[in-house]
């Protein structure tokens, strides 16, 4: 498995910019994920890694070997594509084999790979099958199988589970993870998926509009967003606008007056002590509590109403809009528990947080924000 390198990558469609100066090293044998909502270019930039796609400038290295004038058949790359692109009429092992036939190894050693390869994603024994007497996840693993098979140097995987349901989409990325881990694969993921970009990477690289918002581990990004956009992205937030009027205090466009903490832990999280300027303040639905009365041990507290409620299994939702007239959406655990209160529409409650559960972020606009 080999390191890969995109050095300041950029595609440009006439005046459009696809991907612009997008720099990314991915180690050995890590699993980077590139999430983002659709049209910001992650699918064009993991087709310039595999060579399907032309880069505008830039430099791609696969292992240390500049690839960027490379046709993708010499860059020995395994692309597993979104709608699969099985043969239709070749069976499960005639499709896993195409690529080593392609490369004209002999039967006996076509067959030997094609055996191992099937058994690594748990369909020998069904190799005779055509893709249409197959599952959606038994395709899925034909695929990865024909990828896995030429022994690649990198793994690109271009939404890889959006065609299975729910519950087969747990399963095979828990598999493909695994799978992943125990080769050393150097993977590269495409999602828009937020849930499967945070269950399956080493890193995540957060792109909007061709560009890259940030990259790091998912506490890095959950906890630390560097801006709007990634912390609407990633995981559910209330975003309450309005500005700094000092350190540490923030006024709403409501008129509320709300406490945060200053002194954030990483310096990517901008708010910092100046007043002026739009500000926007970052609140997780899981960090805020309900409760019928103030609570005095929490800095933050406001009264509202419950426009709206969604039970969700784990957690039950809840809409309240505050007596400003803005909204926070509110996650309450659901334990099960006899003291636990379910609250109804048109129930007062209070809506509370201590200081250091906000975060304060420049209120920049995004385009793609427009379409979520």
């Amino acid at each position: 498995m080999a390191r890969i390198e995109l050095e300041s990558v950029s595609k440009r469609y006439g005046d459009f910019h696809a991907v612009r100066d997008f720099s990314l090293a991915i180690e050995q044998g890590e699993l980077v994920v590139l999430l983002g909502p659709s049209g910001c270019g992650k699918t064009t930039t993991l087709r310039m890694i595999a060579g399907f796609v032309p880069v505008t400038s830039g430099r791609v290295r696969l292992g240390g070997r500049d690839v960027t004038n490379l046709p993708p058949h010499r860059r020995n790359t395994g692309l597993v594509f979104q709608g699969y692109a099985l043969f239709p009429h070749l069976t499960a092992a005639e499709n896993v084999a195409f690529g080593l036939e392609m490369r004209k190894l002999p039967d006996a050693v076509v067959r030997e790979k094609v055996a191992r390869a099937l058994k690594l994603v748990r369909l020998d024994g069904l190799g005779d099958r055509l893709p249409r007497q197959l599952s959606g996840g038994q395709q899925q693993r034909v695929a990865l199988a024909r990828a896995l098979v030429i022994e690649p140097d990198a793994l690109l995987l271009d939404e890889p589970l959006s065609n299975l349901d729910a519950k087969l989409r747990e399963e095979v990325r828990v598999e493909i993870r695994q799978l992943q881990r125990a080769l050393g694969l150097t993977t590269v993921m495409v999602t828009h998926d937020q849930d499967e970009a945070l269950a399956m990477a080493d890193r995540l690289v957060v792109m909007s509009a061709g560009a890259i918002q940030q990259i790091g581990t998912q506490r890095d990004l959950y906890e630390r967003p560097r801006n709007r956009f990634v912390a609407g992205f990633v995981g559910r937030t209330n975003f309450l606008r309005g500005q700094l009027v000092e350190a540490g205090v923030f006024r709403s466009d409501g008129g509320l007056t709300l406490r945060f903490d200053p002194a954030p832990p990483s310096s990517a999280v901008v708010g910092g002590s100046s007043s002026g300027g739009r500000r926007a303040l970052a609140l997780r639905p899981e960090r805020l509590a309900l409760g019928a009365s103030a609570s005095a041990a929490r800095a933050n507290r406001v009264a509202g109403t419950v426009e709206f409620t969604s039970y969700l299994g784990a957690v039950i939702e809840y809409y309240v809009r505050l007596s400003s007239g803005e909204i926070l959406r509110v996650h309450a655990p659901n334990t099960g528990a006899a003291g636990d209160r379910a609250w109804a529409l048109g129930d007062t409650v209070h809506v509370s947080w201590p200081i250091e559960v906000g975060f304060v972020l420049e209120d920049e606009h995004h385009p793609e924000e427009d379409h979520r």
